[in-house]
């Protein structure tokens, strides 16, 4: 596994998402194994076309958003950006729509592992 950065852009604002271990560790602590959270936000399992789960979905976009602004904090501790809720990333989402940012968000992930097994924890 890398780093992996991508852009989500809304209404012509950028934001910048990071997937590392840091939000494999919160997604594993949120939904028991990185596989199940995979399969609730790629809306299918068992190969069969299933509904995007919002909730997992809002869950890793903010995972990523706000490891972003963590290290762009670290970086420049003088300026401090705050971190997003929620809210302001179903908000982000319902801008973008489900689907670009579902793709989004699983092009990042994949770009994230590929040619690396995620590690196992079921």
């Amino acid at each position: 596994m890398k780093e992996t950065e991508s852009v989500f852009t809304v209404d012509g604002k950028q934001y910048k998402a990071v997937f590392n271990f840091n939000v494999m560790q919160e997604i594993q602590l949120q939904y028991g194994t990185f596989k199940k959270w995979g399969e609730l936000t790629d809306g299918k399992k068992d190969g069969k076309e299933t509904e995007v789960d919002i909730q997992a979905l809002i869950f890793g976009i903010k995972a990523m958003l706000n490891e972003a602004i963590d290290i762009e904090n670290e970086e420049n501790p003088n300026d401090p950006k705050p971190f997003l809720t929620e809210k302001q990333v179903g908000r982000l989402i319902t801008k973008m729509g489900i689907t670009e940012a579902t793709n989004k968000l699983n092009q990042t992930v994949i770009d994230s592992t590929k040619g690396d097994e995620p590690p196992k924890n079921e």
